[in-house]
């Protein structure tokens, strides 16, 4: 007689470690976002009341922080799954993005410089992203990538947590100089790269191949990637969804303007965010494997919404501040890694680099295009009258993040519970 089915197995094959290759990629991107974070923590303070930008020039500056070189993104992904070249490509960007961080020492106080280098810094994360992502997708059961993303950001924030504290520690130790910061951010860049190369593998052990050694990704297969609608749909949403989020530059200075706080403790408030992120993201990845992924995706935007409403709203003080970000933080946790492992099933293994590059490349124009609406806005009618828009536009994506994505993450709900 055979033996009933066994749930407790199975379910403890599910809570089961994740592969090493995760862990890798994870450590990888504590190192390095500890090197992101030091700039990204001073940067807004240095150009905004350092340099004296205004909002529209902030604006600009900070959408090309992330969006200006979207489109490359698209080409990374491309090239990565042409040519099976994932780790390649994605340690090509890892590298670009270190000796990126050497460039703003040359920049000086020059506006179009640093711009040039920032652009050059996210030429860097937009290669490697989707790669990376594609890496992790391989390496874990389309029913565990839940867990696998959330504990791959868990680990990232680690790095974004302590990249804000290890700037005002030097900071505090040269006397003020960014130019410590820039040169102890490369160091900690190219320790990233090295980790990188050494232990990452470009397949884990037993994974199937992506098609015969023979079959190459075409461009014709791209384009119909593209024409299938699910597909389809998931970047029209990440298009959406992109257009919802203001930037962490913009959020930081309307909570010191409005809680006055001390420039000398400005970059603690990126470690209030990534302090949230870093506790939430691997509980919010397992519950999206366990009760679907799009609403948890959803219940993030909610988040967001909620953060802007608090910066809008009469009521101030500390706890104001940290519950703000808080919710800023659960936002990242519910929504940064969770939106690809919904993509992840929706794409073929031989294009799911270029899949994912799709997705992240339409949040990442998107991005662009808001953060310089919300600094005209905030030019126009001020930081108050910008964020109340910046809430109602959440709400509308909502609505129309739910049109897109219901269809299409049932059938996924359906085959993964399989």
């Amino acid at each position: 007689m055979t033996d009933p089915p066994d749930p407790a197995g199975r379910r403890g094959r599910r809570l089961a470690v994740v592969s090493g290759n995760v862990v890798a990629l994870g450590t990888v991107s504590l190192i390095t976002d500890v090197s992101a974070e030091m700039v990204t923590a001073v940067l807004p303070l240095y150009l905004v009341l350092g340099l004296q930008l205004s909002p529209v020039a902030f604006g600009v500056v900070d959408g090309v922080h992330t969006g200006a070189t979207a489109l490359l993104r698209v080409v990374g992904g491309f090239v990565a799954d042409r040519f099976r070249r994932r780790k390649l490509v994605a340690g090509l960007g890892y590298a670009l993005s270190a000796v990126a961080k050497l460039g703003l020492l040359l920049a000086g106080r020059s506006v179009p410089a640093i711009g040039a280098v920032v652009a050059v810094d996210r030429l860097g994360k937009g290669v490697r992203s989707a790669p990376r992502d594609a890496l992790i997708t391989l390496s874990t059961p389309p029913e565990s990538l839940g867990r696998a993303f959330g504990v791959h950001r868990t680990m990232d924030s680690v790095g974004a947590f302590l990249g804000p504290l290890v700037a005002i520690a030097v900071l505090a130790a040269v006397g003020g100089s960014y130019d410590a910061v820039f040169v102890a951010s490369f160091c900690v860049a190219a320790l990233a790269v090295v980790v990188f190369v050494l232990f990452v593998r470009e397949r884990p052990a037993g994974a199937a191949p992506d098609g015969p050694a023979e079959a190459t990704v075409s461009v014709r297969e791209v384009l119909d990637l593209l024409r299938r609608r699910p597909v389809r749909r998931l970047v029209l949403a990440a298009l959406l969804l992109g257009l919802a989020t203001i930037g962490d530059g913009f959020v930081y200075l309307l909570l010191q303007r409005r809680e006055h706080v001390e420039l000398v403790w400005f970059p603690l408030l990126a470690v209030g965010t990534s302090l949230a992120y870093l506790v939430l993201a691997a509980p919010l990845g397992l519950l999206a494997d366990r009760i679907g992924r799009l609403p948890v995706v959803l219940g993030g935007y909610v988040a967001l919404g909620a953060t802007y409403l608090l910066l809008a709203g009469p009521v101030g003080g500390w706890p104001l501040l940290a519950l703000a970000l808080a919710l800023y933080g659960l936002f990242y946790a519910a929504t940064d890694g969770v939106l690809i492992a919904l993509a992840g099933p929706l794409l073929p293994p031989r294009l799911r680099t270029t899949g994912i590059a799709l997705v992240q490349t339409g949040q990442a124009l998107a991005y662009l295009v808001s953060s310089v609406l919300f600094g005209l806005a905030w030019q126009a009618w001020g930081p108050q009258v910008a964020i109340v828009i910046a809430a109602v536009a959440v709400a509308g994506v909502l609505a129309g993040t739910v049109l897109l994505l219901v269809p299409v993450s049932r059938p996924v709900l359906r085959r993964v519970s399989r």
